[in-house]
């Protein structure tokens, strides 16, 4: 699953998404990204990857599965393994009142969910704006 999520250079969705306007550019789906926060860091991932944004899910633990793997998720009968990205990412914990929210990803034949702070929108954004991957991800 490496290479999925962009860092963003803007953290305001409005100023990022307001490098072009019409109906041509908004189809443009090779610059669009679905915007997420965690831990206050604004991330993206294309929109073309992204399968669906649920409503909380129940999340069955799974033993022995790496610390990241918050568990498995049923959605309309399909199994998905929930990716809890602050875990991923080295990062603490979301207080206990805060709730994670999910975002669904293709990768390869497989779905996963993103398990996220807060989602944004989908914005436009040129290839200036992108950061590398944050070096706390590595190619697992």
């Amino acid at each position: 699953m490496s290479n999925v999520t962009a860092t963003l250079k803007s953290a305001d969705p409005a100023a990022a998404s307001s490098n072009g306007d019409g109906i041509a550019h908004q189809l443009d789906y090779e610059n669009q990204y679905v915007s997420f926060w965690v831990d206050g860091q604004l991330l993206g991932v294309p929109v073309n990857a992204v399968q669906e944004v649920p409503n909380p899910q129940s999340i069955a633990p799974t033993p022995k599965a790496r610390t990241e793997i918050a568990g498995l998720l049923n959605l309309r009968g399909q199994i998905v393994t929930a990716v809890n990205l602050r875990k991923r990412m080295g990062l603490p914990d979301l207080d206990e009142d805060q709730d994670s929210m999910n975002v669904v990803v293709r990768h390869e034949e497989e779905s996963y969910s993103l398990l996220v702070d807060e989602v944004g929108e989908v914005i436009n954004v040129s290839t200036e704006t992108l950061e590398p991957v944050p070096h706390t991800l590595d190619s697992h």
